[in-house]
């Protein structure tokens, strides 16, 4: 049986929109073909000031070309897209670098496709046992697809902002603090696998958005000022209770290593009241927290 928490995949709508390559020319050569027509209409028109006057409509004609024509041309800087419409229409993409040529009664949009990063804003949330807790994150994402970013929402920046903290706010929800039980995750201990279940649950949230999430990290994590100080003491009697507890297991086999090395040795003889006195000075000695005062006795074994 799956236990994770968020193993529930987010169910976003289904994209109507998906990218596909825009027609698209080297933007030189139309450059050039731009110029000749221009000047080309000029020379046309000046020609037919003196001459049939077709010839003064020709080189209007030729010049309205050319500039229409240069109208087309638009500049793509690296890790950058232009989404092109006509008309309304989603007509495709242009991701190649450089001038280029695309048709010039289409409407072009500038959509980055550089990595950016969303940090969080410092949450108060509470955690899965109900303790309220500050979280923030920070998130490496990068736009996939142009087409679903422009079309699919309304603004896709905002949209990864809100979904992100959502997820973060998810997370917290369905994870306490600190672990209490043996095997069981929590966002203190466990910050790797949870992180990576965090990417997972905004990749899902924004992948109809065309986004693609990199990478997600805690930035941080920490009890809400007014638990906190009872939260430190917690944390405090558990390091002490750990503490003691392998102070005594390490007691407990120093014990049993001096009383086997004495039988093994036969250095004395003890029977068992002794043994047992043994036992608890030694334990005494070895688990106090304050240095020992010993007592010498000067008698017999038994006074």
């Amino acid at each position: 049986m799956n236990t994770d928490p968020t193993a529930m995949a987010v169910q976003m709508p289904t994209p109507q929109v998906r990218e596909r390559a825009a027609l698209n020319l080297p933007g030189i050569p139309m450059v050039l073909v731009a110029l000749v027509l221009v000047v080309g209409g000029a020379a046309v028109g000046v020609w037919g000031l003196t001459g049939p006057a077709v010839a003064v409509v020709a080189g209007v004609v030729l010049i309205l070309a050319g500039l229409l024509l240069a109208c087309g041309l638009t500049i793509v800087s690296p890790n950058e897209a232009r989404v092109i419409q006509f008309l309304g229409r989603y007509t495709g993409t242009v991701r190649t670098d450089g001038l280029r040529w695309v048709n010039p009664v289409t409407t072009r949009q500038r959509v980055s496709t550089r990595i950016r990063n969303h940090e969080t804003s410092v949450m108060k949330v509470n955690d899965l046992d109900g303790s309220p807790i500050e979280i923030a994150a920070v998130v490496v994402w990068q736009v996939d697809d142009t087409a679903r970013a422009v079309f699919e929402v309304d603004d896709f920046v905002e949209f990864v902002s809100i979904q992100a903290e959502t997820a973060v706010r998810h997370i917290a929800n369905n994870y306490p603090y600190d672990a209490h039980e043996p095997g069981k995750l929590s966002l203190r201990d466990n910050a790797d696998e949870i992180t990576e279940r965090l990417s997972r649950e905004i990749s899902e949230r924004v992948e109809s958005a065309g986004v693609r999430i990199i990478e997600s990290r805690f930035t941080h994590l920490a009890y809400a000022s007014e638990i906190a100080q009872a939260m430190l003491q917690r944390q405090q009697a558990n390091a002490v209770v750990a503490a003691r507890q392998r102070i005594v297991e390490g007691a407990v086999g120093m014990v049993d290593l001096a009383l086997q090395r004495l039988a093994e040795e036969s250095v004395v003889e003890l029977d068992e009241e002794r043994k047992a006195a043994m036992v608890s000075n030694l334990l005494v000695v070895l688990c106090s927290d304050r240095p020992t005062n010993p007592v010498v006795n000067t008698g017999s074994l038994y006074q």
